[in-house]
C-alpha cells in the first residue's frame, strides 16, 4: 500500500461544523482528541441524558439518536467552522456567522440552530459535553477514508462531492479505490502511530447532503448499495500505539 495523510479533521460539535489539523497527538485506545467533544440534545434525548447525569452533564456514552444530526437536519451539514483560539467560529450560508465559547454560550448555539432544524423533529435543548466523545460509535475508533475511493465515486456518478459530508477524521491519498476495504484486521503504521483496522463504516442519508447548500443533491445510500453493493465508505480504526501524526506521513501496513 502506498498511501499518505492527506487530511486530518475533526468535528468540535457533533453533526455542526468542522476543521482541519496539520497534525494532532493519539493515544492508545482513544479517540481523535478534541473530535465530537460537544453535542446537541433533543427533547427526545432528555430522558436518557438525565438519567446518567453528574452536575448536569451525562456521565457516560449515550446513541446518535440523542442529539441532533444531519440525516434528520439536512441544513445542519451546510454549518462549517471550528476553533478560532478559545472560541468556535460557525458559519451557514442561510445564518448570520456564530462566535461562541462552548463553556457558557449553550443557549446562544440553540437558538441560531433552531432555524436550521426541522419544526417537526424533536426540539433542540441545550449544548452537552461527552464523558467520552459523542462519535456514533461506542468504542474509541477513529475513522479512516480515501481520497482515490472518493474520486472513483465521483467519477461513477458524476458528481463532485467533496471530503465534508463524510465527516470523517483521516484521509488517505495515493492508494488504488476502495484499497482500505481490504485492511481490515490488519495494523498499519501512519507515522508515529500504529492502527488496528477494525470495521466499515456504514452511511446515512446525510451524505446525500451538499455541505454548500444544506440540501439533498443524491440518495447515497441507494448510490453506495447500487454500484458496490453495500453502503460502506471508509474505515474505522482503533488507536494501538500513539504518538503524533502529521500530513504527509506515510501508510504502511
Amino acid at each position: 500500500m502506498t498511501a499518505r495523510l492527506a487530511h486530518i479533521r475533526r468535528h468540535p460539535i457533533k453533526s455542526i461544523g468542522g476543521e482541519g489539523l496539520d497534525s494532532v497527538a493519539l493515544q492508545a485506545a482513544r479517540r481523535l482528541p478534541g473530535d465530537r467533544e460537544w453535542a446537541v440534545l433533543t427533547e427526545a434525548g432528555e430522558r436518557n441524558a438525565q438519567a446518567s447525569e453528574t452536575d448536569g452533564q451525562p456521565d457516560r456514552w449515550l446513541p446518535k439518536s440523542c442529539f441532533l444530526r444531519g440525516v434528520s437536519g439536512p441544513e445542519l451539514q451546510a454549518i462549517s467552522g471550528g476553533w478560532q483560539g478559545d472560541l468556535l467560529s460557525l458559519r451557514h450560508p442561510s445564518q448570520p456567522d456564530l462566535t461562541l465559547n462552548p463553556e457558557t454560550d449553550g443557549e446562544r448555539l440553540v437558538e441560531w440552530l433552531r432555524p436550521l432544524w426541522p419544526a417537526e423533529a424533536p426540539a433542540p435543548t441545550r449544548l452537552v459535553r461527552g464523558a467520552g466523545i459523542w462519535t456514533d460509535q461506542k468504542w474509541p475508533w477513529i475513522s479512516i477514508l480515501s481520497l482515490s475511493s472518493l474520486a472513483a465515486l465521483e467519477e461513477r456518478t458524476g458528481q463532485t462531492f467533496g471530503i465534508d459530508r463524510w465527516r470523517g477524521n483521516l484521509w488517505l491519498e495515493g492508494d488504488k479505490p476502495f484499497a482500505e476495504r481490504d485492511l481490515i484486521g490488519q495494523v498499519i503504521q501512519l507515522g508515529e502511530v500504529e492502527l488496528r483496522i477494525t470495521d466499515h463504516v456504514g452511511r446515512c442519508a446525510a451524505t446525500g447532503v451538499d455541505t454548500e447548500t444544506g440540501k439533498v443533491d443524491i440518495d447515497m445510500v441507494a448510490t453506495l448499495e447500487n454500484l458496490y453493493g453495500h453502503h460502506d465508505f471508509g474505515i474505522f480504526a482503533e488507536v494501538v500505539t500513539g504518538g503524533t501524526i502529521r500530513i504527509g506521513d506515510e501508510v504502511r501496513i
